[in-house]
């Protein structure tokens, strides 16, 4: 019977202590890549293994950086959040039409969250102009409803549940667990599906297609541990999540009672897979569903062997082995 593969290229490097936490693939097809604790956004203008250019530097925020969405064509909002410290959370509205990598950038905050917000960190798009976004400390997600152009935003809780919860008394090394923290909506078959690090699962909640709101509880479907951010193809029913501190690439069914997580990469342990943290498809004709894009940490967080490494943005293929 074949199996399924993970082939990792590593196409761009960053320096050791690099917490890259999340990104987003533009319609160009070049990577926009979060960096948490040095506050900044970078570009990978080439995400190919033999390309000249290596990453580009966008900006430096004020705040850690965590979550990024695409809510219109090239304009993206960024999520900041000072969530190991005072708990300030924003988030910033930037446009990119028309830029190109080393072109000045501005940035503007579009909308301040009250103090229930505790640490942003995922965020997805469910439809147009309506933004969620994990608060991984707070233990809840966030609805974002967008003025035209995402210059200007109104929040509300949109689901909160035990599952979501952080878990204050792990005995992991620090930083603490985060609860609800990598989130993905799957149109077509109309769930939100989210990864809570600290309860170690993978859940999913119905979503009403008129009003974007909840349509339904949430829904176990699958026990994993470590797990950060994800990529879904709802064409074969399988996410694809990454799992931090364990350094592996894991295959996840989308409904439950469907098969268990599978590691595809990263068992037994390959150091260029050293804190896998976030994973997005590309862009390019044929890439939904075979090729995608899976940041790391190096090992930032927790180096699996004492080796803390550089952190990078890899390539992942998925290939069918006979």
């Amino acid at each position: 019977m074949p199996n399924t593969a993970l082939a990792l290229t590593t196409v761009a490097r960053f320096p050791e202590h690099y917490f890259l936490e999340n990104l987003a693939v533009r319609g160009d097809g070049s990577v926009l890549v979060t960096a948490l604790l040095h506050k900044q956004l970078w570009c990978v203008p080439d995400p190919r293994p033999d390309a000249a250019t290596g990453p580009v530097l966008v900006c430096t925020f004020d705040h850690l950086v965590t979550g990024i969405a695409e809510v219109e064509p090239d304009v993206f909002v960024i999520n900041l959040s000072d969530a190991y410290t005072t708990h300030e959370s924003h988030l910033a509205r930037l446009d990119l039409t028309g830029w190109a990598p080393g072109d000045p950038v501005s940035p503007e905050i579009v909308f301040t969250f009250d103090d229930r917000a505790r640490g942003l960190n995922g965020s997805c798009l469910l439809g147009p102009g309506v933004l969620l976004v994990a608060d991984c400390f707070a233990g809840f997600l966030w609805r974002v409803d967008l003025a035209e152009g995402a210059r200007g935003a109104t929040a509300r809780i949109w689901l909160a549940h035990e599952t979501m919860e952080m878990d204050p008394g792990s005995d992991v090394p620090p930083p603490p667990q985060p609860g609800v923290n990598g989130i993905r909506y799957g149109a077509r078959t109309g769930y939100l599906w989210y990864t809570s690090t600290a309860q170690q699962v993978f859940m999913r909640v119905p979503v009403d297609p008129a009003t974007f709101d909840p349509a339904g509880a949430p829904e176990l479907v699958a026990t994993i541990d470590n797990a950060d951010d994800f990529c879904i193809d709802e064409d074969t029913g399988f996410a694809y999540v990454t799992r931090h501190r364990a350094n592996t690439v894991d295959r996840v069914p989308l409904a439950p009672g469907h098969d268990e997580p599978r590691h595809l990469a990263g068992d037994p342990f390959d150091p260029a897979l050293t804190g896998p943290s976030s994973a997005a498809w590309g862009r390019g004709p044929g890439d939904h569903g075979r090729v995608a894009y899976v940041t790391t940490d190096g090992g930032t967080t927790a180096p699996p062997d004492g080796i803390v490494r550089e952190a990078a943005l890899l390539r992942a293929e998925l290939r069918t082995e006979s």
